[in-house]
């Protein structure tokens, strides 16, 4: 796949639906990895299943949690997956195994979680109702990030570009900036609407490529603004926006923002319906609309880093919405040119010469000199779009996909006859079982010993409620399960199982 040959000099955006992903139980939540060849979707019933994003089938199912699956990671390198779910629980995972590394369990139930751009060991959390949090991998410790107002603890967060720095915006609209290793105030600003009244933020995006980022805030507009400039202004600065997005005929409140994968455009997705709205980001003009299925509400928005691909989640399936390819099988010589109409032609006067007497003497030397020229067919050249602008290879020991087993209707006993160790693995299972040989017990294929070793440690957060409902479960949440029970005529089973797990959830809170 050469992307380079991707560059479409046109637009770069979806226009039109491109099919559906349907993981049999509920999405709620999907992210693509850093190079947008595996796409992970946490559901309902607690699954992570990640998809092979170019044969667009099922790559891996991770039984991860009991709960609904809220939030999702990746690692820089797409070896880890790190998940949250309803029940407080944070947990990383390994994508090849599908082990669970380690657990944290926190008091409040956890909104968004996020991994350093660069350092894998460290995992940005925000709780509900807490200040945000950032957790060492490595040594199970975390540090309470400081807040403007230690009243108001309904603060958002979100590495930069690069992780050097944190942002952290709260319900009076204050932004501040930390730095990742100190935790020092960097720089900070306040978000204000025409009057002098404040707004809360209600999330912060950041483009992959640039210095931009994206503050989503609750009297609806999106604000675009330069990193750079915001570091420059210092504390209590009054930087202006880049841009100023909204929906002004609807006054639509905004779901899910992002940028695309090259930072040009935004995409944000409407909370009333199944609607993304596109805008420019450099002249800030609406560019197009895309519209779901009515009725349907959106719970997440995905831009592919690479290609000009969309993934929103509403009723429980994710809807993919990509460019209209033109397909065009005929194979025709370099110098080909397609016709519209007839065209007079002016035959040359040397063209069906012999020998073409008007033929220059430079460019026959020219044609003689790229015949001999060595090409180099063996020196692979980095990717441009995969490396960052700081960085000049590729990172090899990157995931990009994940070996899928063939599926057997009817496999034999035993096909490729016994292994040389027959005797002795026949016998490791009873001995295990007794509580013999423990170390021929630790590599069972099915991994369950594994995940039963993930370490567990509490996270204790001072003055934190403990008796917090997500907001997937609560009254708002429950409208949503109604709608995506209606739009799931097939699933009925994963219906049920979303409703139990619903009524559990809430119950088990209370």
């Amino acid at each position: 796949m050469n992307l380079e040959l991707l560059e479409s000099f046109g637009q770069n955006y979806p226009e039109e639906a491109d099919g559906t992903l349907d993981c049999i139980s509920m999405a709620l939540t999907c992210t693509f990895n850093r190079w947008g060849t595996l796409l992970a979707v946490g559901c309902n019933d607690g699954r992570i299943v990640i998809w092979d994003f170019l044969t667009r089938g099922i790559a891996k199912i991770i039984s991860a949690h009991i709960h609904p699956v809220c939030s999702l990671c990746w690692s820089r390198d797409g070896h880890k997956l790190v998940s949250a779910s309803t029940d407080n629980i944070v947990s990383q995972w390994d994508v090849l195994t599908g082990d669970c590394d380690q657990r944290f369990r926190f008091p409040s139930p956890i909104l968004k979680l996020q991994y350093h751009p660069r350092d894998m060991d460290k995992v940005l959390v925000c709780p509900m109702k807490s200040a945000p949090v950032l957790l060492t991998l490595s040594d199970s410790k975390h540090v309470v990030l400081p807040v403007d107002d230690d009243s108001d603890l309904n603060v958002v967060a979100a590495f930069d570009r690069r992780g050097e720095y944190i942002y952290t915006g709260n319900a009076k609209g204050k932004i501040l900036v930390l730095n990742t290793n100190t935790q020092e105030l960097v720089a900070s600003f306040r978000v204000t609407t025409g009057t002098s009244n404040t707004t809360a933020i209600k999330s912060i995006e950041f483009a992959r490529k640039g210095s931009c980022f994206l503050i989503n805030t609750a009297d609806r507009i999106i604000r675009v603004y330069d990193g750079r400039e915001i570091l420059t202004c210092g504390r209590d600065g009054e930087p202006e926006p880049m841009q100023k997005l909204q929906d002004l005929v609807n006054r639509t409140p905004w779901k899910r923002c992002c940028f695309s994968g090259d930072g040009e455009y935004i995409v944000a997705g409407s909370a009333r319906q199944h609607a993304l709205y596109i805008w420019e980001k450099s002249i800030g003009n609406l560019v197009k609309i895309l519209h779901g299925t009515r009725g349907e509400l959106l719970l997440d928005v995905a831009w592919h880093p690479v290609r000009p691909i969309i993934a929103s989640i509403s009723s429980g399936v994710v809807s993919i919405w990509a460019q209209n390819q033109v397909e065009n099988w005929s194979a025709f010589a370099p110098d080909f040119k397609e016709l519209d109409e007839n065209v007079e032609y002016e035959e040359r006067e040397s063209e069906f010469d012999i020998e073409d007497e008007d033929k220059s003497e430079p460019e026959q030397t020219g044609a003689d000199a790229a015949e001999d020229e060595e090409v180099d067919v063996t020196t692979v050249d980095p990717i441009v779009a995969f490396c960052s602008s700081d960085e000049e290879l590729e990172d090899y020991k990157a995931l990009l996909y994940l070996p899928i087993a063939p599926e057997v209707e009817d496999p034999e006993e035993n096909p490729f006859g016994p292994p040389p160790d027959a005797s002795v693995q026949t016998s490791a299972p009873e001995d295990a079982l007794a509580g013999g040989d423990k170390k021929q017990r630790q590599p069972s294929s099915d991994g369950g010993p594994a995940k039963k070793k993930a370490r567990t440690t509490t996270i204790e957060l001072q003055g934190v409620p403990s008796d917090e409902v997500h907001p997937l479960l609560g009254v708002k949440g429950d409208g949503k399960s109604k709608k995506k029970a209606a739009g799931r005529p097939k699933g009925s089973k994963g219906s049920l199982v979303s409703q139990s797990y619903k009524q559990h959830d809430i119950g088990g809170m209370d």
